[in-house]
């Protein structure tokens, strides 16, 4: 008899943005106002997170000031954070198992430079590192890289697959058993099993091979964020998992449904694919508790900020012409940039009939991301309605101030999805792959070419 398989689940990212996710978190009473450049403040809560046994923490980025021309940036939080492998870096030495997730761009870096530093990542963590993929979205970045303009998005996700497929064969350059550190032989590592990449490409060439031995998770685990066409086939093709902002339990299946009937076209199974809607919860010991909480965050968005972050997230258009209450205008053109949060903007305006007013309110919490708020058993009734209907492998958790979002979904959630056995009681793997049930890659590539085509040091 075959042994039983075990009960799948819940996967849960910890997504830490400094102060919360909350465009006015920062001001709450308990927010660590100072969050961005704190050190103390991210240890404290890494520690948290795996103390609770968290898959992960998830460290979004970018690489400008977004909304720099804008009067109303003095009164967010979001102008100055840790660089975030650097600060990952000293997260690995203060935790054991919690993995280690950082957003970089592959349109503003090169792909040597990324396949080094998270394989050194992963080393230092003993195999908790991931790379969440992103092609960046605004011209403020394109501007701190010697462009007037983002490049277009066809030509963004065209860099994106070459860069991806270059790190990773990068990261296959060393063989595993590659390092001998044999003494009295005096040879240090066998060089048949070190390979040079050679990579001619459309927009890379990269000779390798790489000076950092293979990852200890053999690719640390690939994370990709877009929802567009083609970020969905990006993902269908190289992502392990993928973070989603999605509105409605229907929205939620059918992006979950459709995403994991791609994997086929790659050779890929649905389990090599964990899908994980970000979640903005507000939890109280009772609904009216709950509603309090959410309120005194909205009350705390500065008129003006509300408005702003509105725009940032439909491309940039100047919403300041317009009555805030009434409807967005008919004519706005799809931007450049984040093509999929502007549709999803759009059709939650347009589908719960909001004025302009109503979705700054709505998109100052989760920037369009699920937003959710009531006792434990409720929140917990929601994610797994969506756990088990075939919406979600898991959620990566947003708390709205920090840290005391975090320590209300800890201290009040997770006993409720324990007792229900749709979260994990302790970790019973040490690598970012074992927590998420993904296997480890092996390095077949060189095993395939002609001898003289692998290469010797």
């Amino acid at each position: 008899m075959s042994p039983q398989k075990p009960p799948r689940q819940l996967h849960l990212g910890a997504f830490l943005q400094a102060t919360g996710h909350h465009v006015a978190g920062w001001r709450h009473p308990g927010a660590q106002a100072d969050a961005g450049r704190n050190l103390a403040h991210y240890i404290a809560l890494a520690q948290r997170a795996e103390a609770a046994g968290f898959d992960a923490l998830f460290l979004a980025d970018g690489v400008a000031i977004r909304g720099m021309d804008d009067a109303t940036l003095p009164r967010t939080a979001r102008a100055a954070t840790f660089e975030p492998l650097t600060l990952l870096s000293a997260l690995a030495a203060v935790t054991q198992r919690i993995g280690l997730v950082a957003t970089v761009s592959t349109t503003y870096n090169e792909p040597f430079h990324v396949a080094r530093k998270f394989a050194s990542l992963d080393h230092l963590s003993g195999g908790r590192a991931g790379w969440n993929v992103v092609t960046s979205w605004s011209d403020a970045e394109a501007r701190n890289f010697s462009l007037e303009r983002h490049p277009a998005h066809a030509d963004r996700y065209a860099r994106a697959e070459e860069f991806v497929d270059v790190v990773t064969g990068l990261w296959d350059t060393w063989e595993d058993d590659a390092f001998l550190y044999d003494k009295d032989s005096g040879r240090h590592f066998d060089a048949d099993k070190l390979h040079t990449l050679d990579h001619r490409g459309a927009h890379f060439q990269v000779r390798g091979p790489l000076n950092v031995a293979r990852p200890p998770q053999g690719h640390p685990v690939i994370v990709q964020a877009g929802s567009s066409e083609a970020g969905q086939e990006l993902a269908a093709r190289t992502a392990e998992v993928i973070f989603t902002a999605q509105q409605s339990l229907a929205d939620a299946q059918a992006f979950y449904r459709g995403l994991k009937a791609r994997l086929a076209r790659h050779g890929r199974t649905p389990d090599q694919l964990k899908i994980l809607p970000g979640v903005f919860p507000v939890v109280g010991r009772s609904e009216a508790e709950a509603q309090e909480k959410f309120e005194a965050l909205q009350n705390l968005i500065h008129p003006s900020v509300g408005l702003a972050l509105l725009s940032q997230h439909l491309g940039g258009i100047d919403l300041s012409g317009y009555p805030l209450d009434g409807p967005l205008p008919d004519n706005l053109v799809e931007p450049n940039g984040a093509k999929s949060r502007f549709q999803l903007v759009t059709g939650l305006a347009r589908r719960e009939g909001l004025t302009i007013r109503q979705l700054c309110l709505r998109v100052a919490t989760a920037r369009g991301h699920w937003s959710i708020h009531g006792t434990p058993q409720s929140v917990a009734d929601q994610l797994q309605a969506w756990f088990e209907g075939e919406a979600a492998d898991g959620f990566n958790v947003m708390p709205p101030w920090l840290p005391g979002g975090l320590d209300d979904f800890i201290e009040l959630v997770l006993p409720e999805l324990r007792r229900r056995g749709l979260f994990r009681e302790r970790y019973t793997g040490t690598t970012l792959r074992e927590h998420l049930g993904l296997r480890r890659p092996e390095n077949l590539r060189w095993q395939q070419l002609e001898p003289s085509l692998a290469v010797g040091a």
